[in-house]
């Protein structure tokens, strides 16, 4: 529908607002999901807000009480419905309401398909993988808590920690854990204290309820939230049996919140008494081990050669002095045997030698040329000789040579 305006000839706001409300006369009517975040019931026309479970956009609804009056006793606030109505303007105000005619309470069957098919979603992305899982620290000095005010699961969180581990601190934010503004929340307060740059661990903790009630614990931005923290997060909603879809994407799953105290924050008294059973371990290990070695040195030095040392040297000293003794009387012996031998010789070459015949009388001529006489024949009459006798030399002329027969 063509309405030009300008600013010369602009449009009157009671035509606008009938021109919205011909545009939306033309939607006709439609099925909505939604959940119920107020309820106005009262004598003839019923009133309440619908809200997306997925974002932050409600519309108003009013409806006859006959429409709701099949759904009086099982019908209230945090109630997830399908609602056929019929959107309607109103001019004078300018606002937007539905007009049911028909309400629908979704079925737990029905939300329970929605949940595990997001939930086969989100694991196939890989936000339940084991490998995405961070460790818990040992002793966190600060531990942030996200549940709901003045809660039994709050008490129990801070009771048990503290009872475990008196030092241990807290920074814990209070959200709304049921209804349509939970999700959001307790998201929020996720990403505050993964900011927190003391805080070493993430709590989330709520008591038990139905399926409804822990709805806001399968949201799908809650669940991205926690898989995006750098801090490790606990996850602690209702009793055992439940098990929203945080568990699957948290870091641990406690089944209780006294549960997740207990995992979280270690208890000083154990943690002492393990401590003073390994020292006592260790103390008896060294023990041991020095009792061992001891028995063992004293069996090394109870050995002969380490418990009286000087024997084997006394022995050597005495094998070395019989071999010195053996080998000075052999040396002797060869020394007097060489000593007799050489006194021998020495004889024989005296006995021999010249000057011992010399000595028993006997001379030794010679020519001026140095050769010895042998034999007459080699002189003649008037030659002089040189005489050699044991006492010395003197010299000698031939005065007749003999003759020859």
């Amino acid at each position: 529908m063509a309405n030009p305006s300008s600013p010369e000839t602009p449009l009157p706001v009671g035509k606008v607002s009938q021109l919205i409300g011909g545009w939306v006369d033309r939607l006709g009517a439609v099925w909505v999901e939604g959940q119920i975040t107020q309820l106005s019931r009262r004598p003839g026309m019923q009133f309440l807000t619908l809200r997306d479970v997925e974002q932050d956009v409600s519309l108003g609804v009013t409806c006859f009480r006959s429409v709701i009056e099949p759904l009086a006793d099982t019908l209230h606030e945090g109630s997830r419905v399908l609602v056929h109505a019929k959107p309607e303007w109103y001019t004078a105000r300018g606002t937007l309401t539905l007009r049911a005619t028909e309400i629908r309470l979704v079925g737990l069957g029905e939300l329970l398909a929605r949940l595990e098919q997001l939930k086969r979603r989100l694991g196939g992305e890989g936000l339940f993988a084991a490998e995405h899982k961070k460790p818990l620290p040992f002793l966190p000095h600060c531990v942030g808590l996200v549940t709901g005010r003045a809660s039994a699961a709050e008490r129990d969180v801070l009771e048990v920690a503290r009872r475990r581990w008196p030092q241990v601190r807290f920074e814990v934010r209070n959200v709304l854990v049921q209804g349509p503004q939970a999700a959001g929340q307790v998201a929020r307060a996720v990403r505050e204290l993964d900011e927190h740059p003391e805080v070493d661990v993430i709590v989330v903790a709520r008591g038990g309820g139905s399926v409804e009630d822990l709805l806001p614990f399968s949201d799908e931005e809650l669940c991205r939230t926690v898989f995006a923290a750098r801090t490790p997060v606990v996850s602690a909603i209702g009793h055992e049996p439940d098990q929203p879809l945080l568990d699957w994407v948290a870091d641990l799953r406690a089944a209780t919140p006294t549960d997740a105290a207990k995992r979280v924050v270690p208890d000083v008294g154990e943690e002492q008494a393990r401590v003073r059973q390994l020292r006592d371990a260790a103390r008896r290990l060294v023990a041991d081990l020095v009792r061992r070695e001891q028995s063992g040195l004293a069996g090394v030095r109870s050995r002969p050669v380490l418990a009286a040392p000087h024997r084997l040297l006394g022995e050597r000293e005495q094998e070395l002095t019989g071999l010195r003794d053996r080998a000075r009387r052999t040396l002797g012996h060869r020394l007097d045997r060489a000593e007799s031998d050489l006194g021998h010789t020495l004889a024989r070459v005296v006995a021999l030698s010249p000057a011992a015949t010399l000595e028993r009388g006997y001379a030794v001529l010679q020519q001026p040329d140095g050769r010895v006489v042998t034999d007459p024949a080699q002189l003649a009459e008037g030659a002089a000789l040189h005489a050699r006798v044991a006492g010395g030399g003197f010299e000698v002329r031939v005065d007749r040579l003999p003759t020859r027969d």
